[in-house]
């Protein structure tokens, strides 16, 4: 297989999430996947083994559910892919589409809770507001909560009396509290820990008449589960040695939790008995897991990959769950770990190289969004699509990501964007030192905040790269949070100390439009003309700028603001990167 169809292959292999169940029917499932060429929700009937494909959106669908009872599949509607619409359903077994709450006007989502009642609560912010609504079939929608900074349901107990929500109203969105309400709005509990700790719900245990809410806190400078019990107030801690980024979920007795954790890129399974307090390693194969779940009879069904191997569902009983369909990706190659000393402490980075050449290789910084995010070792068919073209492919944990505690997280306060710079110009001095890459042959890109920290770094750190690639990027704080979603202008908040009004300083010193005239390296931008997230007025203004100053520079737009979630979309757009990189990078 030539190089070309090698990497498009492993975008046009099918894909799935991990399926989810109902509580009451657990052999009514969900899950997402790209078979179709553009990601869809099936419904996957474990008895009969059947399964049908539930949506038929133009530009996929990114957030489903389903009911405990297992009557209904829930999802997201949007209009463009621009991440504004309304919840809908349709019964398991298929049948028409109806509006969840036909009387409550669009939003963006903020997340959906399903109890065996019937009832829903739905997040949407719209008009400068964050809302909550409960819904029920064949009546009106009620307003359960509504406020200007950034909140969101978390989950609802199965007999649908408790609702947990989570809020921003002491600390933003970044450290939220936690609250738990009936359906009049009236609080039962809540759990705020103060400035810098946050206590993100997850979910009430799955027994009827259990109110046990499982949640994570921070009160040790990093997360680790909480259980509550919002009517009496008790709650009971889960010390773990070691942390890293977690995830939770309770077995289906609500005896057991399952403790999923990211440490050093690579992922670890346990369970927690709650009543011994024994901590148990679940066996997994090296890498990482996307998500896992326990299913009734105690094993765990995970979703696994590596840099090197594609994705599998996976159970604990050393089982393959669920096969995709068609041909596998073909595979790549393993990640090296990379330790590097920086001003704020010690960065790890994932560095893959390629097949063929010598060192030291032409190299492309690839820079994860969020910032609350990290790079792992997962498969991407990105990475190995750069590897498969000769390049050197170099990602960079940096302050503000997640998987290294809370306090490496949080450190953008003050210097939002050259903090994360100032590592990735670390790591960049390191490879180079040691022979990996070549100097002359640099690339930085990335997407989302990975974008903008492409931009950012041209601008104050032309030096150091040959050429930059941004996707979606946000070139100017300022003018993306006046045509921003709600979310995103909660998170702006959060991370500056206010809005641009009260910060201008901060917004303009962190704006990759302050610093266009400083750029040097060819540039390439990639934006949706309907993205909330990466506005494209504030892309124009910046582009306006380039050509003001005479910068090269190519521009990729595209008439969704979820590209990636059609197949076809995303090859073509990394072809346009490949491409627009050979031009400016010598390979040989």
């Amino acid at each position: 297989m030539k190089a070309e169809e090698r990497w498009q292959a492993r975008f046009r292999a099918s894909r799935m999430t991990l399926p989810s169940w109902a509580r009451q029917a657990p052999n009514r499932s969900i899950y997402r996947s790209n078979a179709t060429g553009t990601w869809q929700v099936y419904a996957w009937d474990r008895v009969s083994g059947t399964t049908r494909q539930v949506t038929d959106r133009p530009r996929g669908a990114v957030y489903a559910a389903i009911d405990p009872t297992g009557q209904w599949i829930y999802w997201f509607a949007d209009s463009e892919g621009d991440e504004f619409g309304s919840w809908w359903r349709q019964p398991f077994n298929g049948g028409p589409d109806e509006p969840v709450a036909p009387g409550i006007p669009p939003g963006q989502p903020g997340g959906i809770a399903l109890s065996a009642t019937g009832v829903a609560a739905i997040s949407l912010a719209s008009s400068g507001a964050f809302r909550i609504h409960l819904a029920r079939a064949g009546e009106p929608a009620t307003l359960l909560y509504e406020h200007p900074e950034a909140n969101w349901v978390t989950d609802m107990s199965l007999d649908g009396s408790l609702i947990a929500v989570n809020h921003g109203e002491y600390a933003g969105f970044r450290h939220p509290a936690l609250r738990v309400v009936r359906h009049n709005g009236d609080t039962v509990g809540e759990l705020y820990d103060g400035p810098g700790k946050g206590v993100l719900g997850l979910t009430f245990a799955p027994v009827m008449g259990d109110r046990r809410l499982l949640a994570l806190h921070e009160r040790r400078r990093r997360h680790e589960p909480l259980v509550w019990d919002p009517v009496t107030g008790e709650q009971r801690e889960i010390w773990l040695k070691d942390s890293g980024d977690l995830a939770a979920e309770w077995y289906d007795d609500g005896r057991g939790l399952l403790i999923l954790r990211d440490d050093r890129a690579r992922s670890h399974l346990h369970r927690y008995d709650l009543a011994g307090g024994v901590l148990k390693p679940i066996e997994t194969p090296h890498g990482v897991i996307d998500d896992a779940a326990p299913r009734p009879g105690g094993h765990v069904e995970y979703s696994w990959s590596s840099a090197s191997h594609p994705p599998v569902i996976r159970s604990s009983n050393d089982q393959v769950v669920v096969n995709s369909s068609g041909p596998p990706a073909p595979p790549s190659v393993p990640v090296e770990d990379l330790d590097v000393e920086g001003e704020g402490g010690r960065i790890h980075a994932l560095v893959s190289r390629p097949e063929a050449g010598t060192s030291p290789y032409p190299t492309i910084f690839l820079l994860h969004g969020g910032p609350a995010a990290h790079d792992r070792d997962a498969f991407s068919p990105e990475v190995a699509a750069w590897v498969d073209a000769g390049f050197a492919v170099v990602r960079v944990n940096y302050r503000g990501s997640t998987g290294y505690g809370s306090a490496w997280r949080d450190a953008l306060r003050g210097d939002v964007g050259h903090t994360e710079l100032a590592d990735v110009a670390a790591v960049h001095r390191c490879v180079v030192g040691r022979g990996v890459a070549d100097p002359g042959r640099m690339v930085l890109a990335g997407s989302g905040w990975g974008g903008y920290l492409t931009l950012l770094g041209l601008g104050t750190q032309p030096d150091l790269w040959t050429a930059g690639i941004a996707a979606v990027p946000l070139a100017c704080h300022q003018t993306s949070y006046e045509d921003e979603a709600e979310s995103l202008r909660a998170y702006h908040r959060a991370l500056f100390g206010g809005s641009p009004d009260e910060q201008p300083e901060r917004y303009a010193a962190s704006s990759p439009i302050t610093y266009v005239e400083q750029v040097q390296s060819p540039l390439l931008i990639l934006a949706g003309e309907n993205d909330a997230r990466c506005p494209m007025r504030q892309v124009e203004k910046y582009v306006a700028k380039l050509a003001e100053h005479g910068r090269e520079h190519e521009v990729y737009t595209y008439d969704a603001a979820a590209g990636s979630l059609l197949v076809s979309e995303r090859i073509a757009q990394i072809a346009y990167q490949l491409d627009f990189a050979r031009k400016h990078v010598k390979l040989h």
